[in-house]
């Protein structure tokens, strides 16, 4: 059965990019009724933290030495979040930003999984190269500010280009950016630009 992996990264359920989410899914699931849908929520699954012998063993392995029996049974945490997301047909993120880049789950959800020999490797000859598939990804972005229109006052979106070369390190470069914003602010734009989003979503998910 082909699968698409869910990451959700926002804490709050009501958030704008869980309610972008849930039209992109409630839409792909009538269009591929055939298809499963493996949600993970950052904030509920367990992620190790990214010390002691989850470290350990991403140094032993770039050294070339050979895992202790703690390093081991740490490793193998990310191995099967990195298993997770190899075995996925197609991918769906929906996250906030967070001073201008992305949630720290988030963060630590790739540090985790972006481990050599695990989803990326390095050449001396050639240099880092990615060990993952290529698959179709949407990145459903919600923002306070107005990236889409330049009404940003000012700040940065450091999220964006930051999933993309994040996600290209691993293999994934077939990635489309969903930004939904302003969401705070006056009623009319937040209305406006969730409309839009939504609107693109749906025509997404039906040929996702």
């Amino acid at each position: 059965m082909p699968k698409l992996l869910h990451i959700a990264c926002s804490p709050r359920a009501d958030s704008e990019s869980a309610a972008g989410a849930r039209v992109f899914l409630d839409q792909f699931r009538t269009s591929r009724p055939d298809w499963e849908i493996d949600a993970m929520n950052l904030w509920r699954d367990p992620l190790p933290e990214f010390e002691g012998y989850v470290l350990e063993a991403k140094y032993a392995r770039i050294n070339g030495k050979p895992f202790t029996n703690s390093q081991r049974d740490a490793f193998a945490v990310a191995e099967r979040l990195a298993l997770r997301l190899s075995l996925a047909d197609r991918v769906l993120i929906s996250t906030p930003m967070w001073n201008f880049s992305i949630p720290y789950r988030l963060k630590q959800w790739f540090d985790v999984i972006i481990q050599p020999g695990l989803t990326f490797r390095f050449d001396p000859a050639i240099g880092y190269l990615p060990l993952l598939k290529d698959r179709p990804t949407v990145v459903i972005l919600a923002s306070g500010s107005d990236f889409v229109t330049g009404m940003n006052r000012g700040r940065i979106d450091m999220a964006t280009p930051y999933l993309r070369e994040v996600l290209r390190f691993i293999g994934i470069s077939d990635v489309s950016f969903v930004p939904i914003g302003p969401t705070t602010g006056p009623t009319e734009p937040i209305r406006v630009a969730r409309d839009s989003a939504h609107r693109r979503l749906l025509e997404m998910a039906g040929r996702f």
